[in-house]
């Protein structure tokens, strides 16, 4: 063997090299893009004055039974409210799912503000539960209780004496 066709696969061997080192580069950041580009898209609504104004609409909302929740809130008799509220609570189910399958970032979502999440889902869980004995299944909206569990557990691990307060800790329920 030659000394020149030595050095030519020394050179194709470091030219795939660099082409496979350079292809990793730039696949890590077009999807640290991706992940940037969704969490602002996701999140853009929930910081938004809109988005704000539903959360107080809805952590405003009082009943005392299911079936009290259903007459006042449901979509027979109140489609304005129940749009609403699906809207925020499918929004929380997406940004769950989506941070429990890695393409964002428990900080960033956690530095936005775990509060809105942590009471909407304590307020609503013994809604969504019965939600989803009655019609949609356990998986229904697992991402919103996934969500709420890590904003949760990261508000416990930043202020261990953190307390959901007690118009929200009762899912709603005003007894």
């Amino acid at each position: 063997m030659d000394l020149i066709q030595i050095f030519s696969w020394l050179a194709t061997a470091i030219g795939v090299c660099f082409a496979a080192y350079y292809y990793v580069t730039t696949l890590r950041n077009s999807q640290r893009a991706l992940r940037i580009n969704m969490t602002n898209n996701l999140l853009q609504y929930q910081t938004s004055p809109e988005g704000i104004r539903r959360l107080a609409e809805l952590l405003n909302m009082k009943w005392s039974s299911y079936e009290e929740f259903e007459e006042k809130y449901g979509s027979d008799n109140n489609i304005d409210n129940h749009a609403m509220r699906l809207s925020v609570w499918n929004i929380y189910n997406i940004i769950g799912r989506q941070l429990k399958a890695g393409f964002l970032d428990r900080e960033t979502i956690y530095q936005i503000g775990p509060s809105g999440v942590v009471w909407t889902w304590a307020k609503f869980r013994s809604v969504i539960e019965e939600y989803r004995r009655r019609s949609f299944g356990k998986d229904a909206w697992d991402g919103f209780e996934y969500l709420a569990d890590e904003m949760l557990r990261m508000k416990l691990e930043k202020d261990p004496d953190y307390i959901i307060p007690g118009k929200y800790a009762k899912y709603g329920q005003d007894k």
